[in-house]
């Protein structure tokens, strides 16, 4: 379908490192990846502080953290995100330290890096009426929980490929 996403483009992660040359990307694509979802051992936390037990993510760890921005180009299945693209997401816990602040008058983890990329996110795909609000303010309510400093997200279109 033209100005769709190739199929091979769905849950993949872009980012460009501070150290790169401008406009040089290395990609993360979660198409041909099967992801160990997060089973909650806290590993990440106490054991390896700020890195997963299952090492299928290692290369998107250094990716994401070094980039100066990171961009996600993610498919909706049934008006949210897919199974990998969700066990992606649990799994940036490491991303944040266990301990919570009220400092912002609620509960937020509290970074554990001094730096992080900032986030786009262009989807394709369905939503029933008022899933496409929802599906934007998770993404944005997850990356704000990842002190990702600025976040956009917009339906992907023709135009947006350079």
């Amino acid at each position: 379908m033209p100005g769709s996403m190739p199929e091979s483009a769905s849950g993949s992660v872009s980012g460009s490192a501070p150290e790169s040359a401008p406009g040089e990307t290395s990609v993360f694509d979660l198409s041909d990846k099967s992801l160990h979802q997060c089973i909650g051992c806290w590993t990440c936390w106490l054991k390896t502080p700020g890195r997963c037990a299952f090492k299928d993510l290692n290369e998107f760890y250094e990716g994401y953290l070094s980039a100066d921005r990171v961009t996600f180009y993610v498919l909706v299945s049934q008006g949210f995100v897919t199974s990998n693209m969700k066990a992606l997401i649990d799994r940036m816990i490491p991303f944040v330290l266990p301990s919570i602040s009220w400092a912002t008058g609620e509960s937020l983890h509290e970074p554990r890096y001094t730096r992080y990329p900032e986030v786009d996110v262009f989807y394709q795909g369905d939503f029933l009426p008022d899933e496409e609000e929802a599906f934007i303010a998770y993404w944005k309510r997850t990356l704000l929980m990842m002190f990702a400093p600025r976040v956009f997200v917009q339906r992907f279109q023709k135009e947006d490929v350079p």
